[in-house]
């Protein structure tokens, strides 16, 4: 069996690592032997890790002090292929390959717009992130990207459009129609209760979650609603001191991380994502997966390939609170029409995804 490894720093509660966890499961299924290698072994997905999948721990206190570790494992086990998924870990896993000196076939995957987060960053090392992954991607066998989008974004930093490949995210698996059906402990949803709008990700700034909150303050202000979002982060204390502020917190709940956001979206009457910016944002797979009529800023990149150009749910400009607070509430007036949206989410389903990267892999 083909043994393909996985290369993450930890496993927490992202879009990225339920993405990774699920491109994992597929390929057990296909009889290839994984191997899910971890800088540190915790994280909420711990419990996550498909049957068949060897967690091979590091043991190392920062990703950078793991490249020995990560040598030493390329040495030994010598996999037919390594894949790795963000910034930071894929310039790890390119310059650990290159000082094993092996043959293993590295695929580095890209998941949000890279000079869209350079900009928006206020750390210093995003800022170079343009820079590096001009320097060091062309080592890379080949790139993939989550979107058309973050594709074009490469292309114009100077990466060959030769190397890069694109694939929507393994999103939609049979699971997650289970986990929609779950019902959900929480007096918000009970019948005859006002509707909710449901925002899910980190409490983090390319979230963008004061305009979201901002908007909803105008959409209270002309009919009863709610606002929830799912998520945690080094944002929370701002984000709550906002709410306070706007006098809306009886109507805001922020519960930090739940291991089912399925069944939340689907129970929602409108999904918001107000990203500052995304690579393919599995967020609003997952919504309109759950039938759930959906509103997000046309940020780049992603939003607009999953809705169509606006087909499946209504784009609005990044930032725009009043186009947000509008759109809420045009949306909350139109009737649901959960099947065509399902539809659109099949076109993410984790069969496509595992055949492609297959390919890419040269794994399958």
């Amino acid at each position: 069996m083909p043994k393909l490894a996985i290369f993450l720093t930890y496993l927490r509660g992202g879009g990225v690592e339920r993405v990774i966890l699920n491109l994992a499961r597929g390929f057990v299924e296909q009889g290839l032997s994984v191997d899910l290698v971890l800088v540190r072994e915790e994280g909420e997905f711990l419990s996550l890790v498909p049957p068949g999948v060897r967690i091979v721990n590091l043991n190392g206190k920062r990703l950078i002090s793991s490249i020995p570790a990560l040598v030493r494992y390329l040495q030994q086990n010598k996999p037919v292929a390594l894949l790795s998924a963000m910034q930071d870990i894929n310039l790890v896993a390119l310059w650990s390959r290159r000082l094993a000196g092996v043959s293993t076939r590295v695929v580095i995957s890209v998941h949000n717009t890279v000079s869209q987060e350079s900009q928006n960053s206020a750390q210093l090392k995003r800022r170079f992130a343009p820079y590096l992954a001009r320097l060091f991607y062309p080592w890379a066998d080949a790139i993939v990207t989550v979107s058309q989008g973050s594709a074009e974004d490469l292309m114009r930093l100077g990466l060959s459009s030769e190397r890069i490949r694109v694939i929507y995210n393994p999103v939609v698996t049979p699971e997650v129609f289970e986990k929609v059906a779950e019902p959900i402990d929480h007096p918000w949803f009970e019948p005859g209760s006002p509707p909710v709008i449901l925002g899910v990700g980190r409490l983090a700034k390319q979230k963008d979650f004061p305009t979201l909150i901002r908007a909803f303050a105008q959409v209270r202000q002309h009919r009863p609603a709610r606002l929830m979002i799912l998520g945690e982060g080094q944002e929370r204390s701002e984000i709550e001191a906002l709410v306070q502020e706007l006098g809306i917190e009886k109507d805001v709940a922020l519960p930090g991380f739940v291991t089912n956001p399925y069944a939340y979206m689907a129970s929602s009457a409108v999904f918001v994502l107000s990203s500052l910016f995304e690579g393919l944002p599995t967020v609003l797979i997952e919504a309109i997966a759950g039938g759930t009529k959906v509103v997000s800023t046309d940020c780049k990149s992603g939003p607009a390939e999953i809705l169509s150009n606006g087909q499946y749910g209504k784009l609005v400009p990044v930032g725009d609170i009043n186009a947000i607070a509008e759109a809420i509430l045009s949306s909350l007036e139109e009737p649901p029409n959960p099947e065509v949206l399902q539809r659109r989410a099949a076109d993410f389903s984790l069969d496509k995804a595992v055949a492609q990267y297959g390919r890419v892999l040269q794994v399958g």
